[in-house]
C-alpha cells in the first residue's frame, strides 16, 4: 500500500428511476478522521453506513461530504382530495345562495380551487431500496479521492525520500570530521597546559586522563548510530505505506532530539552549521508529514 496525503477530492454519481445521487468528498489533514456529512432530507438513516463505508478509506483527516439527489420525483408524489374540507365548502356556498338568492352554480374548478381541497404529499423514500446506488455513488467519489490522495502521496514520498537521503549523507559528513576534532582539541588542550605549567612536564597519566575526559564529550557516536536506525525506520515506514503519517512525526521529533544533543557536544563552527542545515530539513520533513495520513 502506497502512502497517501490526506489531502484530497472525488465525486461520485449514480442514476436509477430517472433520479440521480452525487456525492462529493473534500479532505484536508488533521489529527484524527473527522467526518461531517449534507444529506438532503429524509436520509439521516442512512448516515451510519456512510460513516462507517468512509471510515475503510479513510483513517485520519478532515473529510466533508456532500450527497445530493437530483431528477424525477414524481413517483412519490401523491394526490388526493379531502372530502371532509371539499363538503365543508360546498355546503357554506350553498347557505350563502340561499341566503342571498343567488344561484348555486358550483362548479368542480371552482370547488377545488379552494385550499386544502386538493392535498399534494410527499412520500419518504424507501432507503433500503435506494441505497445500492447511493453506496455506488459513495464508492466512486471515495475510490477517485482516494486515487487524488495516492498521486500525492507518492510525491510526498518521494521529496521525504530525497531530503532523508541528504540528512544521510550530512551527518556521515559530522562523523568524519569528529577524529579531527577531538585531535584538535587534544592539541588545543596540551598548549593551553604547557603555558600554564610555564613548560613543566606534565604527568603522562594526568594528560592521558584530560584527554579522555574530552574525547568522552565530544563523542557523539550513539546519536549517529541512533540517527542512522532512525533514516532507516523512516525509509522503511514509507516503502510499507497506509497510514504511517504519525510514526513519521514520532521520527522526526526523534530526528531532533539527537541532532540538538550533538550541536550541544561539539562546539565547532562547521558542525554547527551543518546541525542548522539539518535542523531546517527537518522542518521541511516535518511540514511534508503532516500531510501523510
Amino acid at each position: 500500500m502506497a502512502v497517501r496525503s490526506m489531502t484530497g477530492f472525488g465525486r461520485g454519481e449514480s442514476e436509477h428511476g430517472g433520479r440521480i445521487w452525487t456525492v462529493e468528498i473534500r479532505c484536508v489533514n488533521n489529527r484524527f478522521l473527522d467526518l461531517k456529512t449534507k444529506l438532503p432530507r429524509g436520509y439521516a438513516g442512512i448516515e451510519e453506513r456512510i460513516r462507517k463505508k468512509v471510515s475503510e478509506y479513510h483513517q485520519r483527516g478532515r473529510v466533508d461530504l456532500v450527497l445530493s439527489v437530483s431528477g424525477d420525483f414524481s413517483d412519490l408524489q401523491h394526490v388526493s382530495a379531502n372530502l371532509e374540507i371539499a363538503r365543508n365548502y360546498h355546503q357554506v356556498l350553498v347557505q350563502l345562495a340561499d341566503e342571498f338568492g343567488l344561484d348555486s352554480d358550483i362548479t368542480l374548478v371552482q370547488l377545488s380551487s379552494y385550499p386544502d381541497v386538493i392535498v399534494r404529499e410527499q412520500k419518504e423514500e424507501d432507503l433500503e431500496t435506494i441505497w445500492p446506488y447511493i453506496e455506488q455513488a459513495l464508492v466512486d467519489g471515495l475510490e477517485n479521492c482516494t486515487l487524488m490522495r495516492s498521486q500525492e502521496g507518492q510525491a510526498l514520498a518521494a521529496d521525504l525520500q530525497g531530503r532523508l537521503t541528504n540528512f544521510g549523507v550530512t551527518i556521515s559528513t559530522i562523523e568524519q570530521s569528529v577524529p579531527q576534532l577531538v585531535q584538535q582539541r587534544e592539541n588545543n588542550l596540551k598548549e593551553r597546559l604547557e603555558k600554564l605549567l610555564d613548560n613543566t612536564e606534565m604527568e603522562p597519566m594526568r594528560l592521558a586522563q584530560e584527554v579522555a575526559m574530552l574525547a568522552d564529550k565530544t563523542d557523539v557516536t550513539e546519536e549517529i548510530v541512533r540517527l542512522r536506525s532512525h533514516i532507516q525506520q523512516f525509509s522503511a515506514f514509507i516503502g510499507d505505506g497506509g497510514a504511517v503519517g504519525r510514526k513519521l512525526d514520532f521520527l522526526i521529533q526523534e530526528f531532533l532530539r539527537e541532532v540538538n544533543t550533538i550541536a550541544s557536544k561539539i562546539n565547532d563552527a562547521a558542525v554547527a552549521h551543518h546541525t542548522v542545515d539539518l535542523k531546517s530539513e527537518l522542518e521541511k520533513m516535518r511540514e511534508q508529514v503532516q500531510n501523510i495520513e
